[in-house]
């Protein structure tokens, strides 16, 4: 379980920053900054809060309603930050998710004097940086900003979902599964796919190209209805 050890070793203010949606087919990049009054924090969330993909849905989401209640009486900032199909396309998935993380870090409301970063790259930020490789399992703050980043990015998905059913979008939330593959092969692709992921790609030059290889099992997804892991860096 992730705890505050490693903010205790810093100095000054210390937020957490971490992204969810690097690897799906569609739909944004998230990334959130979390900011902790360690002396304010009581109650179960300190107990239960732990990595986002540790957590089921039902605590997820309960851990994010408790971070914003804490947020509502000053014990916790939380910034979020964004970056869209159009830029993963064009500047590709990792520059896409360090702006996110830039956006949310600008998003706080008050200026962090380190930032601990889930993963081994480091974002360019108005502060000092210090990296943390599975962060999100070792530090209170970057577990916190995982769930922020994580249950943002899957409400925008649902919500995509409604104006284009057929891709299972409401579970998957943009990843590879049978569903989601299956609403490629049938509806072709939208607007909120990533034209530089190759699965998409491969859609885009001829079905017939993407859904050979998927046969092959060079692309097979995860199970329908799993929640699919992020990729080791994020």
């Amino acid at each position: 379980m992730p705890d505050f050890a490693i903010e205790r070793r810093c100095e000054g203010v210390v937020c957490g920053v971490d992204e969810a949606g690097r690897g799906p087919l569609a739909g944004p990049v998230l990334a959130a900054a979390v900011i902790i009054d360690r002396r304010r924090l009581r109650g179960e969330l300190r107990r239960v809060l732990d990595d986002s993909k540790a957590l089921t849905r039902e605590l997820r989401e309960s851990c994010y309603l408790a971070l914003l209640g804490c947020a509502r009486v000053g014990a916790v900032n939380i910034g979020v930050g964004a970056a869209s199909v159009g830029e993963i396309d064009r500047i590709n998935i990792l520059r896409a998710s360090l702006l996110a993380m830039r956006r949310a870090v600008a998003a706080l409301g008050l200026a962090p004097d380190i930032a601990l970063v889930d993963g081994n790259v480091a974002p360019n930020l108005p502060c000092a940086v210090r990296t943390v490789v599975k962060g999100d399992a070792l530090s209170f703050s970057i577990a916190a900003a995982s769930v922020v980043a994580k249950v943002t990015r899957d409400r925008i998905m649902r919500e995509l979902a409604r104006r284009y059913p057929g891709y299972g979008w409401h579970t998957n939330v943009g990843y590879s599964t049978a569903a989601h593959f299956d609403g490629i092969r049938r509806l072709g692709v939208t607007p909120h796919h990533r034209r530089s992921f190759e699965p998409v790609r491969l859609a885009l030059s001829g079905p017939a190209d993407l859904f050979a290889l998927l046969e092959a099992g060079a692309l097979a997804g995860t199970a329908e209805g799993a929640q699919p892991p992020e990729l080791a860096a994020d």
